[in-house]
């Protein structure tokens, strides 16, 4: 038998997760639909900006929902395929950008053999010591 790791949108599932707390998924519903209503924006955006941050953010039932969405409001599939393309040139766009940090923490090592010692800590002790470190350096 073949095991999902994300459950079925089913009415039960839904029921349980409003019953559990009513006044907060009343609040995010409403405030749900106020970001998607027509504004500064045009519905038809906001949810193209949904499906390609749900790509970001990998969230199958965003992903599906928003893109079902995009269709109702009018979008081609061709907008949402280059919603979906942004979305993917800045996900690796941000790995490319913080790679400068990487570069600097080779750089800072090579200057001054007593950061690999920093590197070290992070490793063993866990970041609160390179911030402290970072802190100290500053």
């Amino acid at each position: 038998m073949e095991q999902h790791i994300y459950p079925g949108v089913s009415k039960d599932l839904a029921q349980k997760r409003r019953e559990l707390a009513p006044e907060i998924y009343g609040a995010f519903r409403t405030f749900g639909q106020r970001v998607f209503a027509d504004g500064a924006l045009p519905s038809k955006t906001k949810e193209l900006i949904a499906v390609a941050v749900a790509h970001v953010t990998q969230c199958p039932y965003c992903i599906r929902g928003h893109t079902d969405l995009a269709l109702k409001k009018g979008a081609t599939e061709q907008e949402i395929m280059e919603a979906i393309w942004v979305a993917a040139e800045m996900r690796a766009g941000g790995a490319y950008a913080h790679s400068l940090l990487a570069v600097d923490a080779m750089n800072e090592a090579h200057a001054n053999p007593a950061a690999q010692t920093v590197t070290q800590q992070v490793r063993t002790r866990g970041p609160v010591i390179a911030d402290e470190a970072i802190v100290r350096k500053r």
